[in-house]
């Protein structure tokens, strides 16, 4: 039985006349006679008792008058979703992110998506920069909002650029560095340094031991958290120096830039392959606010 025999069955009984309903449908009545004697061969049942001036429902087509339609509803409404999904207006979106560098950004976006396609879920799960490219390479997370790693080209992963990240070391509020516009990286040669452990954010901890090499001294590291907040802990602590991003905010440490410039990239990362359209859509968001400079305003 096809979607049209129900619709031509639903015109009839409610019309209870075949000639209206052959209107209303804008289909010759032989035909739609023709379609409603097959749906009664079909179930075996007689559906519209047609031996009066006026037809009438039998009982077994009332029932059918019925259940025609929830069918048909749930059909519009299943084709109204597959529109909607198709058009990125509704679905799910599983988002990977790392934490300090996007929280100037990241809850303004979400709130505008959400604005646009209230009816995508989003899922957020917070990760190490390795593990949020592994989820999107396994499918696992639909994008990331991450750093590069060091495998990053090996994955075949798409990726957009969003900001250069200047390194700096963070110092507590009263520290005599605390108020330096900058800082040669020299200068924190024999300090007790505090960077992120490299197994959690390999690019970050290679660029830091890059540009100590390239100041002509082995860092003395201290510790290496797994997290940037416990870098900031440790600081606040008076335990060392701490070298991380400029996205990192404390109230009670200061960022100071060292010299030479350091920086290390901050990506919007996703698969070139299953790209589907809740996806797109937030792609292009990002795009659009990078544009007008409202992602790190």
């Amino acid at each position: 039985m096809e979607l049209r025999h129900l619709r031509y069955f639903q015109a009839v009984a409610e019309e209870l006349s075949f000639s209206k309903a052959a209107r209303r449908l804008r289909i010759a009545q032989p035909a739609l006679s023709r379609a409603v004697q097959e749906m009664e061969r079909e179930v075996g049942a007689r559906l519209i008792e047609r031996e009066r001036r006026s037809p009438r429902l039998t009982p077994a087509g009332a029932v059918l008058l019925h259940e025609a339609g929830l069918l048909l509803e749930r059909h519009e409404e299943s084709m109204r979703r597959v529109r909607r999904t198709a058009k990125g207006e509704e679905g799910e979106l599983r988002l990977g992110y790392i934490g300090p560098p996007t929280r100037m950004f990241l809850a303004r976006l979400l709130k505008e998506y959400a604005r646009r396609f209230p009816r995508v879920t989003v899922i957020l799960e917070e990760r190490t920069p390795e593990r949020v490219w592994e989820m999107v390479s396994k499918g696992r997370l639909s994008l990331g909002l991450t750093r590069p790693v060091l495998a990053h080209e090996a994955l075949g992963l798409q990726t957009l650029l969003l900001k250069e990240e200047k390194l700096c070391a963070a110092v507590p509020r009263d520290h005599p560095w605390a108020n330096l516009a900058s800082l040669p990286w020299k200068k924190i040669a024999g300090k007790p340094l505090i960077i992120l452990a490299r197994r959690e954010g390999a690019g970050s901890h290679d660029a830091i031991r890059a540009a100590c090499d390239s100041a002509g001294f082995e860092p003395r590291i201290k510790h290496t958290p797994s997290l940037i907040g416990t870098i900031m802990q440790y600081v606040e602590a008076g335990a060392g120096v701490g070298v991380v991003p400029d996205s990192t905010r404390s109230r009670n440490v200061a960022l100071i830039p060292l010299k030479p410039q350091q920086t290390i990239p901050l990506v919007l990362m996703w698969a070139k392959e299953g790209d589907d359209p809740a996806v797109s859509a937030f792609r292009e968001l990002v795009k659009e606010w990078l544009q007008e400079g409202r992602l790190w305003e």
